[in-house]
């Protein structure tokens, strides 16, 4: 079987090399290329999209004269055909699926309706999920469960590998490392027939990257991205009827990890940031990575790394112990997660700030509980020194680091610093600033407003500029307490008195005149 292993590879990769020049040359000829019409877009000319024509041609050849010649040369060796009968008939109508896509455009229920359809014609062929052992222990699914996880399986694949192809190169690249993947599988589990099909496969693509490689001047298509997902998610659950099963469940997700990752990290981010799932952008990886000042090729060639690191860890799955699965894990997780995190996803961020607000909530409640605490004493506070004492007792545990409170009253003018009958109010943090005028820190001015609409003055608090987020509502001070404020202010602006502040604390300044 080596040689017709080897035979069909080579066979493969050569007639993949020849059609996807013909078909290239044929459909720039008659006009059937692809202008960048979308802003997601990163090529500058237009070109054939139709290089899933090439793989599916030269695979379907290839792999028709290696059954033929095993047939005649080996016939003990001659593998089932039922696998492949099951599998190739949906892969054909979602070839055609991506061909008309290429030409005309299907929108994406329509799409997902033909891949279930595939998915279900899976299932009736015997190649289903019945059970997820890693979640549900030894739980066996009914068909109506079964079959709704199956099809979902099968499109998630499928769709995967086409919304990585966004880069000259890269989901042929991401398919052939998973491809290889597939291969070594299927030949540790003596499954020839798997073998010889993942074979065929991986020098398709291997011979249409001689064209699609940066720069491309052929793309994929949906035909051939949409075929290869489709054929990968097929061989994986044949794999999972007949391997162990952590190899059945583990392997496939990790080897298809960069796929995974970029639609899992698309659908996350549309969905926190309130646009629908199937809106274009260019915040895919590929895009983030460009924008960071890279190459094409040299994107590619990182994610090809990605790729081969993801291959590379699935395949030690093929021992498996609970510290091989658990070592794998961490590697993933912990490269998964500082990769996110360079590539600057706002959405994440925010996801982030909120988590930490979350933790952080304890300490929000107890300054919330202060500036209401405040505003009921101030409902009652009978002269200047007692607002005082009230906003200091409330600033002090708070994350502001200073205030002023400057009274005015209608016809006493607005330069209160100089007026001797309204007290000018002060205070900063110890430590902190004596006065409002410094440059490193942000400052909010609340208008102080009566019930009855009078204004009596401002409120000035201040912060210094910090990494750390505001633990405190600020809603609590431009609602009841400006208004409560307010009046506390207008109830003794009136009085002619001193202000001298009763606590120990400097930082609590009255305004005098002159």
């Amino acid at each position: 079987m080596t040689i017709i292993f080897l035979g069909t590879f080579v066979g493969t990769l050569f007639l993949s090399f020849v059609l996807t020049k013909l078909v290239r040359d044929v459909a720039t000829l008659r006009g059937w290329v692809a202008a960048p019409a979308q802003p997601r877009h990163l090529h500058n000319r237009a070109l054939p999209r139709l290089g899933g024509v090439a793989i599916v041609f030269s695979f379907l050849i290839a792999t028709g004269s290696a059954l033929v010649v095993t047939r005649l040369v080996r016939p003990e060796l001659s593998p089932s055909l039922r696998p492949l009968l099951t599998i190739l008939p949906p892969a054909i109508l979602i070839f055609l699926l991506g061909v008309y896509d290429d030409i005309r455009s299907v929108g994406p229920y329509w799409k997902f309706l033909v891949q279930a359809i595939a998915g279900a014609m899976l299932f009736a062929g015997g190649l289903r999920i019945l059970d997820l052992p890693v979640l549900f222990g030894a739980h066996q699914f009914s068909w109506i469960t079964g079959l709704p996880v199956t099809i979902l399986w099968v499109m998630a694949i499928t769709n995967a590998f086409n919304l990585i192809d966004g880069l000259d190169g890269l989901a042929a690249g991401s398919a052939l490392f998973s491809t290889l993947v597939v291969f070594v599988v299927a030949l540790l589990g003596n499954l020839s027939l798997i073998s010889l099909i993942t074979l065929a496969l991986a020098g398709a693509i291997l011979g249409f990257l001689r064209y699609n490689f940066n720069p491309a001047t052929i793309f994929l298509g949906d035909c051939g991205s949409l075929f290869i997902g489709f054929m990968l998610s097929a061989l994986a659950l044949y794999g999972a009827q007949k391997a162990p099963t952590i190899i059945a469940v583990a392997i496939p997700m990790v080897s298809f990890g960069l796929p995974i990752l970029e639609t899992s990290l698309s659908v996350l981010r549309r969905l926190i940031s309130g646009r629908p799932v199937f809106t274009a952008d260019r915040e895919h990886i590929h895009h983030k990575l460009l924008q960071r000042g890279m190459s094409h090729r040299q994107v590619v060639i990182v994610l090809y790394a990605v790729s081969a690191v993801f291959a590379l860890l699935s395949l030690f799955l093929l021992w498996p112990t609970g510290s091989t699965l658990g070592l794998v894990l961490a590697v993933l997780g912990t490269g998964v997660w500082i990769g996110v995190q360079h590539l600057g996803y706002l959405e994440f961020g925010e996801i982030r700030r909120v988590a930490q607000r979350t933790m952080e909530q304890r300490q929000i409640v107890v300054n919330n509980l202060a500036i209401r605490r405040a505003t009921e004493e101030l409902k009652v506070a009978e002269s200047f020194q007692q607002v005082g004492r009230i906003l200091t007792a409330a600033f002090d545990s708070n994350d502001f680091d200073a205030f002023e409170l400057r009274a005015e009253v209608a016809g006493r003018g607005f330069h209160l610093v100089d007026a001797e009958d309204l007290p000018q109010l002060r205070w900063s943090k110890p430590g902190m600033f004596a006065t409002i005028e410094f440059g490193d820190a942000w400052s909010m001015t609340l208008p102080l407003v009566t019930a009855g609409g009078e204004l009596c003055g401002n409120l000035i608090i201040l912060k210094r500029y910090a990494n750390r987020d505001l633990q405190l509502d600020i809603n609590l001070f431009t609602s009841l307490f400006a208004t409560t404020l307010a009046e506390a202010v207008h109830r003794n602006a009136m009085q002619n008195v001193e202000f001298m502040p009763t606590t120990d604390n400097p930082s609590l300044l009255p305004a005098q005149a002159g």
